[in-house]
C-alpha cells in the first residue's frame, strides 16, 4: 500500500506542496535576517490566505509598498501551495489512503461547500471552474474550485488549469482595483478593514470560545 500511495499523483502533489513550503520558509527566513518588516508582511499575507483572505493578502502587500509583479507572484505562489496540499489531502482521504480524524473532518467541510456549488458549475465544465475561482465571493476560491473539478471528473490538467488561471486572474483584478483606490481615493485602508472583518466573521465563534477558554 505504501508503494501505491507514493506512486499516486496526489502524493507527488504533496511532495510539491512540501517543496514549495520549504522554499517559502527559507525566503521568509532570509528576509527575517535582512528586513524584518518585509518578513512580517510576507508571513501575515500567508496567514491571510490560510483563512481564505485572498483579497486581504493582496491588500497587505499594497499597503506595505509591494509592486505589481511581487504582489501578484507572491499571492499566486501561496494559492498554488495551498491547493497542492488541500487537493491531495481531499483525494487521499476520500480514497482511504489517509484516515486522520482531523483531516477527515476538515475535508468533510470542504466537501459540503463544494457540493453546494457543484450542480451550478457542472453544465459549464472548465469555464465554470475558471469563473467560480475568479469571482471574488466568500464561498469561491481555488481550494473549493479544485475539489469541484475533481467531483466533475475533470482531468488533473483541465482542473488545475481552470483553477490556477482563475486564481491568477482574480489576483490581478484585486491588485489593480486596490491600486486604483489607493492612487486616486486613498480608500484602500477602509476597504481592507472591511475585507478583514468579512474574513473573520465565520471564525468569530471559535475566537470567542478560545478567549473564554483562556480566561477560565
Amino acid at each position: 500500500m505504501r508503494y501505491k500511495l507514493l506512486d499516486t499523483i496526489e502524493a507527488r502533489l504533496l511532495a510539491c506542496g512540501t517543496f514549495l513550503s520549504l522554499l517559502l520558509i527559507v525566503f521568509i527566513g532570509i528576509y527575517g535576517i535582512t528586513d524584518f518588516q518585509t518578513a512580517k508582511t510576507l508571513a501575515l499575507v500567508f496567514a491571510a490566505h490560510i483563512f481564505g483572505g485572498r483579497a486581504a493578502g493582496i491588500g497587505l502587500c499594497i499597503l506595505n509598498g509591494f509592486g505589481a509583479f511581487s504582489t501578484i507572484f507572491y499571492n499566486f505562489y501561496i494559492e498554488v501551495l495551498i491547493v497542492c496540499f488541500t487537493y491531495a489531502g481531499f483525494v487521499l482521504s476520500t480514497t482511504n489512503y489517509l484516515r486522520n480524524e482531523w483531516l477527515i473532518k476538515f475535508m468533510a467541510r470542504l466537501t459540503g461547500k463544494a457540493l453546494e456549488q457543484k450542480e451550478r458549475i457542472k453544465p459549464f465544465g472548465w469555464i465554470g471552474i475558471f469563473l467560480f475561482v475568479m469571482i471574488p465571493l466568500p464561498v469561491t476560491g481555488p481550494v473549493v474550485g479544485s475539489i469541484i473539478g475533481y467531483m466533475l471528473r475533470l482531468s488533473l490538467f483541465r482542473n488545475f488549469s481552470a483553477t490556477f488561471l482563475g486564481t491568477l486572474s482574480a489576483i490581478i483584478v484585486w491588485f489593480y482595483c486596490f491600486d486604483f483606490l489607493e492612487q486616486r481615493f486613498h480608500m484602500i485602508q477602509y476597504v481592507f478593514a472591511a475585507i478583514i472583518l468579512i474574513v473573520l466573521l465565520p471564525y468569530l465563534k471559535q475566537i470567542k470560545n478560545f478567549i473564554v477558554g483562556k480566561k477560565k
